[in-house]
């Protein structure tokens, strides 16, 4: 059956963040700073290959090791290669409120079309001041705000009651699930008009499947169009091709994903072997030993070599808008 999005109430005609994001990784010279050429180059690349959108400055982005003027400057960058009605979400999030409404600020002063909010980490607040953070946010900056639940990372997750009362709020329009709790999930698509991605590549085609707005992929910086075809497949009532080709990247995955290693330093890896632009990751990250260099080029050639590499659709489905 054809997926169909209803879209959120919106005073006033806004972007669509898409299906198909790309969590993408922030590209360094060889003596580590910022290349804003080459995240040009990637970005239009990313874009060449299938993504509706493209989230910068996120975990994969490196943003605990880059400059306030370094996270504006690439979403200035990234939004000039990627030209207009691209959706471009930048990351914000940081252990300080305060902070974090500056960097939303900066992003959209540089062209951000929403901002990525993660749940404030170290200090582990409990749920009203994740709710209190999230609001100053939302009422600060004028954007359309996305959740990133990440439990993992932060060691506080958004609770889904918390989440209820967030969605109330007219800017807070998604969440970047990364939680691994589908029954939470569930619930929140059933109960509110939150857009829900998949923050872990895993969960793709299964979140949506149940009515998620598509996912924010880190192993797509290396294999846009393999990702996509998930969603394309399934939108075309191909339900049992969309799960075939979800199988099939299950290898590149679990490669990139459950390595050992953060996403940022297998991705990096490999796009390095692939001659793309990455350049080194910034300590305290460490790259990725030769040998899983050469691992991730074996399983990324089967991938790309099995599974058929259409050229990205024109047009792009039905998504939900984000209230600006």
């Amino acid at each position: 059956m054809t997926k169909t999005a209803a879209p959120l109430p919106s005073a006033s005609p806004s972007p669509s963040l898409g299906r198909a994001l790309c969590a993408m990784i922030t590209p360094f010279t060889a003596s580590g700073e910022l290349d804003l050429d080459g995240a040009q180059r990637l970005a239009a690349r990313l874009l060449a290959g299938g993504c509706d959108g493209l989230v910068l400055n996120g975990t994969t982005g490196e943003s605990p090791t880059t400059t306030d003027a370094e996270k504006t400057a690439l979403v200035r960058a990234v939004r000039e290669a990627a030209g207009e009605g691209v959706p471009v979400v930048a990351g914000v999030g940081s252990a300080d409120t305060r902070h974090t409404v500056e960097l939303a600020l900066a992003a959209g002063k540089a062209g951000a079309d929403a901002v990525l909010v993660v749940t404030p980490y170290y200090s582990r607040p409990p749920q009203e001041a994740v709710a209190a953070h999230f609001r100053t946010v939302a009422d600060s900056c004028g954007l359309p705000v996305v959740l990133y639940d990440i439990p993992g990372r932060t060691g506080t997750r958004i609770e889904p009651d918390t989440m209820l009362r967030l969605a109330e709020h007219p800017r807070i329009v998604a969440v970047k699930d990364c939680s691994y709790d589908f029954l939470a999930a569930q619930k929140l698509l059933a109960r509110t008009e939150l857009a829900l991605y998949a923050g872990c590549d895993e969960h793709n085609l299964a979140l949506y499947a149940v009515g998620g707005a598509g996912y924010v992929s880190t192993v797509a910086n290396v294999a846009p169009r393999q990702m996509r075809a998930v969603l394309d497949a399934f939108d075309a009532g191909d339900t049992a091709g969309a799960a075939r080709l979800q199988q099939r990247a299950t290898e590149l995955v679990e490669s990139v994903m459950s390595a050992g290693l953060p996403g940022t330093v297998t991705v990096k890896g490999l796009l390095t072997a692939l001659g793309r632009p990455a350049g080194p990751v910034r300590p305290p990250l460490l790259p990725a030993a030769p040998e899983t260099v050469a691992h991730l080029l074996a399983v990324h050639e089967r991938l790309t070599t099995d599974t058929p590499d259409a050229a990205a659709p024109a047009g792009r489905a039905p998504c939900r808008t984000v209230a600006g």
